[in-house]
């Protein structure tokens, strides 16, 4: 096993936890690694605020030549949890005053000010409850085009004598699109509506989103590898999966890196997914939520605010997701509620995930907040990375 250990707080057993049920979890990414599932694991758990295991097992490249070992610091596209970083973003504003969350969004981007998105309401973006179209996969419906496909059309048809391009407009207003369901009648997993988070942050500060999350949250809490754009030492870190990975990391380096993606060309929020990270700085973030917005002396969010968001916001909400039939889905605002018959973690426990991918647990009864970071190594999402996880964690509990 090619295993690095990261740097701890305290033993496992000075917090309650069984030391062996660690090998047990590391022998299930090894397990992962060689049945070509991913390509390597790094993790970060804490209880009572303090880190007990810390570390990264596999190979950093996906190069079979290389053997360079997968550091506890490396970095990784976090991808859907940076909703959770947006969410909180958007909560600042609500507990200063800006906005609330039973706002239309109308009343703040004016795109939204018309039938049928008109009756669309902050809090409806944040719970996956607006009846926006959920992303692609999400529904056997081999017809749906997204969202940036739209805009990325719109923007090539786009003369310059038009004026300037409203991206905003072009996936709204394709003919056609509309809305999936009338909003608060189903739970559908819709990272578009936290693109439009980052739009109304934008439009309430005056600034990017990217960097009022950067200046408000990532960096009075620490985290100094939480980042859109990543630095050039970071790059160094950088997990690499495929050869696009190698070319970013040589762009990057050399400064020749251009965007290629209608996304950053246009400079639209990557508030649905586009934040880099590591296990150790998602634990951190973590425990700013499980100690009700403030962590080693430093507030970030206030306790009602992190209150609101991690306990169910949504009730009696099907959803049909990815093949579900869940007649009430759990969800918090911006957070993941849900639990059932297949986890072990406490009632009350509130998580977010990432394609590609990456996990982040945090129980308040048992105060145990795991982060761990799966790349796949092939096409496909595997629960054995991310659901088994969390029991193999969750059983060292003493």
């Amino acid at each position: 096993m090619l295993y690095t250990q990261g740097k701890v707080d305290c033993k496992p057993k000075d917090i309650g936890y069984n030391e062996k049920r660690l090998d047990v979890l590391n022998n299930h990414f090894q397990c992962l690694i060689d049945d070509g599932e991913i390509q390597c694991a790094t993790y970060c758990i804490s209880r009572k605020g303090k880190i007990f295991a810390h570390g990264g097992i596999g190979k950093k490249s996906f190069r079979k030549e290389s053997n360079e070992a997968v550091q506890p610091d490396s970095i990784r596209w976090i991808a859907s949890v940076t909703k959770v970083f947006a969410a909180v973003a958007l909560m600042k504003l609500v507990e200063d005053g800006v906005t609330r969350l039973d706002v239309p969004v109308g009343e703040i981007l004016p795109q939204f000010d018309t039938p049928p998105y008109n009756g669309i309401t902050i809090f409806q973006l944040l719970t996956h409850t607006s009846g926006l179209h959920a992303d692609g996969g999400c529904f056997d419906n081999k017809y749906q085009t997204n969202y940036w496909d739209m805009i990325d059309n719109a923007y090539k048809l786009h003369k310059k004598e038009d004026g300037e391009f409203d991206w905003l407009t072009a996936a709204l207003g394709t003919i056609g699109n509309g809305l999936r369901v009338k909003p608060d009648t189903e739970w559908a997993y819709c990272s578009f509506g936290f693109i439009v988070i980052g739009a109304i942050i934008e439009k309430l500060t005056g600034m990017s989103s990217h960097k009022y999350i950067e200046d408000n949250i990532c960096k009075p809490l620490g985290l100094k590898d939480t980042l859109f754009d990543c630095t050039p030492e970071m790059v160094e870190r950088i997990v690499v999966s495929d050869d696009n990975d190698e070319k970013y990391i040589s762009d990057i380096k050399n400064g020749t890196y251009q965007p290629h993606w209608i996304g950053e060309i246009l400079k639209i929020p990557s508030t649905g997914g586009g934040l880099n990270g590591t296990s150790f700085d998602l634990n951190r973030f973590g425990n700013m939520m499980l100690y009700k917005g403030t962590f080693d002396g430093v507030r970030i969010l206030g306790r009602k605010a992190a209150e609101k968001m991690t306990t169910f916001a949504i009730h009696n909400m099907p959803n049909y997701c990815w093949g579900a039939n869940d007649k009430d889905r759990g969800f918090g605002v911006g957070f993941d509620m849900r639990n059932g018959p297949a986890f072990t973690f406490s009632p009350g426990t509130f998580n977010h995930e990432g394609a590609g991918a990456c996990s982040l647990y945090v129980d308040p009864q048992e105060e145990l907040v795991a982060a761990w970071i799966v790349p796949f190594a092939k096409e496909g999402w595997w629960s054995k990375a991310l659901f088994n996880v969390i029991n193999i964690i969750w059983s060292g509990l003493l």
